[in-house]
């Protein structure tokens, strides 16, 4: 049996050498936070931390990572989502459909982390996720509001004629 640490557990697993850390986080470990979207690590859906550095956990076979390295899923993120990035993305009502929010948030987390007070141009370089809602706007809104570099405020939604 390998094993992996998780959210700071060690968690026991029996895959294929080559099955992707994605498939042992939902299907053995039942992380199902974590989302495919691709399988060739363009959306960033599957966003986790190893080490904590943002990775594209479709890709990455889970036997090439060893139990002494740190995975952290969105799950690890915040055990009751107070996490700033988490109440950021609440308060400004970023996720549309969520279904690539969790991969989002880890990605937000890595650059909270890395340059806690991050440009536009940062967030735009790091920010590489897909979101086929197109919740940009928001998304970076709501990195700067959780870097305590705005205050809440409302996000004008355009529509047809005008703005909502």
């Amino acid at each position: 049996m390998a094993e992996l640490t998780v959210n700071g557990k060690r968690m026991q697993y029996e895959a294929e050498a080559d099955t992707p850390l994605l498939w042992v986080l939902r299907e053995q470990l039942s992380l199902t936070g974590t989302k495919y979207g691709c399988g060739v690590a363009q959306c960033g859906a599957c966003t986790v931390h190893i080490d904590g550095a943002p990775m594209r956990s479709c890709v990455m076979p889970a036997s090439a990572l060893t139990p002494a390295q740190k995975i952290t899923t969105i799950e690890g993120l915040s055990p009751n989502a107070s996490h700033p990035l988490q109440k950021a993305w609440d308060a400004l009502d970023v996720p549309q459909c969520g279904f690539c929010q969790s991969g989002m948030l880890m990605a937000a987390a890595a650059l909270l982390k890395s340059k806690p007070k991050p440009t536009d141009a940062d967030i735009d370089a790091a920010m590489t996720n897909i979101c086929r809602c197109g919740t940009y706007n928001r998304v970076r809104a709501a990195i700067h509001l959780a870097a305590g570099q705005v205050q809440r405020k409302q996000i004008p939604i355009v529509i047809e004629g005008g703005q909502a």
